[in-house]
């Protein structure tokens, strides 16, 4: 069983002081930080901070976007390797956000992946689906289309140095939630279509469920076998909610 991870993704949210309050509260247990796996995306503004925050410590930085480019006239936009330069490790490409809000493409979010890799940055590649979609029974087809994007440019290989995170865009920030289920289903799908490229790489990889992620919730989640874990949204603006999913992690990772 791989280690268990836990992704805050503050979107744009936060301030300093509350980076200040936030990221102590969290780093403070460090028994459960060797647990698990946890990182958090704050917005580009704040990864300075943030990293200096968490110090040396076993919580990892990431960032929620980045550009296809290595570097070039591109006002307002930031490079993979400009993100490393300042200590990030991981970046979101395909965020259900960057999709709807900003139209972007399969091909654009395979690109940003590639453009991840290249940096040395490991890319956490969302895919889900909207309501309407799920209602027309076509889930599987969304999900199917947009990993086979970024498999056709990167190949299966990459997978090994990169996370999956399924987050169906009708469960997030709504209140809604997959029940345990349905999100393994679709994991377990995930995983098998990988397979056919390579079983071992499919072994591997972590499948993160994003979708309205809590306390509440977490521990049913996570005891199923295809998720290894939670990319969360508004519950990673809480230390308490933030760390209650993260004991439910390490609880389910103690028992195998």
């Amino acid at each position: 069983m791989s280690q268990l991870m836990v992704v805050g993704n503050w979107k744009m949210h936060g301030t300093s002081a509350m980076a200040a309050q936030l990221v102590p509260a969290i780093t403070a247990d460090a028994s459960l930080l060797t647990a698990v796996d946890v990182a958090l995306l704050p917005p580009f503004v704040y990864l300075t901070p943030v990293r200096e925050l968490v110090g040396t410590g076993i919580v990892r930085i990431g960032a929620q976007n980045l550009s296809p480019y290595v570097e070039g006239a591109y006002t307002g936009e930031v490079s993979a390797s400009q993100l490393a330069d300042v200590g990030c490790h991981l970046v979101l490409v395909g965020h259900s956000e960057r999709r709807a809000l900003y139209a972007e493409s399969d091909e654009l979010v395979a690109a940003k992946y590639q453009a991840a890799q290249d940096a040395g940055l490991i890319p956490i590649l969302c895919l889900g689906e909207t309501q309407a979609e799920r209602a027309a029974g076509q889930t599987m087809a969304v999900v199917m289309r947009q990993l086979n994007a970024v498999l056709d440019l990167a190949g299966v290989a990459s997978l090994a140095n990169a996370v999956i995170a399924y987050e169906p865009v009708w469960a997030i920030g709504t209140g809604l939630t997959a029940t345990p289920a349905e999100a393994q289903s679709v994991h377990a799908d995930v995983r098998e279509l990988i397979a056919e490229h390579d079983a071992t790489i499919a072994r591997q990889v972590r499948l993160l469920y994003g979708g309205s992620v809590k306390p509440a919730n977490a521990a049913a989640l996570f005891a199923e076998a295809d998720i290894d874990g939670g990319l969360i949204g508004g519950a990673a603006l809480s230390a308490e909610a933030f760390m209650g999913i993260v004991q439910h992690a390490a609880a389910c990772q103690q028992q195998g």
